[in-house]
């Protein structure tokens, strides 16, 4: 039997504080979830420490030039982003007295997307349903995998390291890296590239590169191949790993099938090697303890079945 103080912290807690304290957290600072909530600080401060009383927990260690979260505040902001996102699906949710679909589709998806089969699908998925609407997020790869975790998108399109447990997930497409130079390199021009010409080279890399991340085999790809030590820019973005590439900031990595249009219009050059190349598997993820709406589970059921009528070669981009 629960003890009655138990039972009551539900009835008695101000709710707000709990968006709040996610809100701290989150801007990782009093003064920053301030700025971010338009309040003043002594008032983040105060609903912090209403909310530490109810609690009973010291929830966030806050000194001079420190702040950290403990782990019953970890437990606590877990708990308060699952909140928020039940309370975010409310509204799609309600919006079932229409006897036509409607609804809207919260997608968080890594910067690189690039599939003319998910775009096939969300044209004829609109065409069908105009009333549904779309908002894309981008993120890291591992944010799309937090943020879905946490309930808060319909559902994520990212790379994966490794399967997650807690979540399912379906194979979009395949897409092959290679390696880039822009007009501005010394080998740009170069009639033939000896692969032993890279050696030393200075490089650009996604933040997903480093070891144990989704892009890791890059990382071998330029180990092998005798590159820089170390990257002379990195980023989460492919647009500005582009961008980087064609400022002769250093080489880079690309998907072959995004960086065609860049090759054929003469403003980036593939690079050895141009076989064995490292391959990567783009991921449609969402949270089975998820109540989708009628949108959200109209869509996730039309793109598997989409999906399961196009061969995974078809849907490998670059090989």
């Amino acid at each position: 039997m629960k003890q009655p103080h138990i039972q009551r912290f539900p009835w008695n807690l101000d709710w707000n504080l709990l968006r709040t304290f996610m809100v701290v957290v989150e801007q990782h600072g009093i003064s920053k979830a301030a700025d971010f909530l338009g309040l003043k600080q002594p008032t983040i401060s105060a609903a912090l420490k209403r909310l530490e009383q109810h609690t009973g927990q010291t929830l966030i260690i806050r000194k001079p030039n420190e702040f950290s979260v403990t782990r019953a505040g970890q437990v606590l902001y877990t708990e308060c982003a699952k909140i928020f996102g039940s309370v975010s699906q409310l509204p799609a949710l309600l919006n079932v007295a229409h006897a036509e679909l409607r609804g809207h589709l919260s997608i968080a998806t890594t910067s690189h997307v690039v599939s003319e089969h998910f775009d096939n699908i969300l044209s004829e998925f609109n065409r069908f349903y105009p009333q549904v609407t779309f908002s894309f997020t981008v993120s890291e790869s591992n944010e799309v995998e937090t943020i879905v975790s946490q309930n808060r998108a319909s559902f994520g399109i990212c790379l994966l390291s490794e399967t997650p447990k807690n979540l399912d997930t379906l194979v979009l497409y395949r897409e092959y890296f290679g390696l880039y130079c822009g007009a501005r390199h010394p080998l740009f021009n170069a009639p033939h590239i000896d692969p032993a010409a890279l050696e030393g080279e200075a490089f650009v890399a996604f933040q997903t590169e480093a070891e144990g991340g989704p892009l890791e085999a890059i990382s071998r790809l330029r180990i092998r191949l005798r590159l820089a030590n170390s990257w002379r820019g990195v980023s989460s973005s492919l647009n500005e790993i582009r961008r980087m590439i064609m400022a002769n900031i250093g080489i880079g990595a690309l998907p072959l099938h995004v960086a065609k249009r860049d090759v054929d219009a003469g403003r980036l050059r593939q690079l050895p090697p141009y076989t064995d190349l490292p391959m990567v598997n783009i991921y449609v993820i969402t949270n089975p303890e998820r109540r989708f709406s009628d949108a959200e589970a109209t869509f996730l059921s039309a793109c598997a079945a989409k999906l399961s009528k196009i061969d995974i070669a078809e849907r490998t981009y670059g090989a």
